[in-house]
């Protein structure tokens, strides 16, 4: 199996927060071990090798996985279900309010 993370370099320069995030993670728990390879989609080089595997895999979000093996290729481009589908992490109740709210920018707590 061959994992590769796609992290992203905003327009303005400045590192993606959520894939800051997502990063975070993985080396807080170890399994940034378990990746394989980390790539640059940068918003201001469109030839970017990130940013041509977001157009190849019609990949709009970041940051996204993709994961190689004998099946095929498949693509994650929700850290979650890619933690618990691929490296066998089940996530957080909290965690999961987490990223629903990352994902949905009109959702707040109540």
């Amino acid at each position: 199996m061959k994992i590769t993370f796609v992290k992203k370099i905003l327009a303005s320069g400045e590192p993606c927060p959520k894939c800051a995030d997502v990063e975070a993670r993985l080396n807080a728990s170890g399994q940034m071990a378990r990746i394989d390879q980390t790539v640059i989609a940068d918003e201001r080089d469109p030839a970017s090798p990130g940013m041509q595997l977001a157009s190849q895999h019609d990949v709009k979000r970041a940051p996204f996985f993709v994961v190689e093996d004998d099946a095929g290729t498949r693509i994650y481009t929700v850290y979650f279900k890619f933690a618990k589908e691929v490296l066998g992490k089940e996530s957080s109740g909290t965690d999961k309010a987490k990223e629903i709210l990352n994902d949905n920018p009109d959702l707040d707590f109540i």
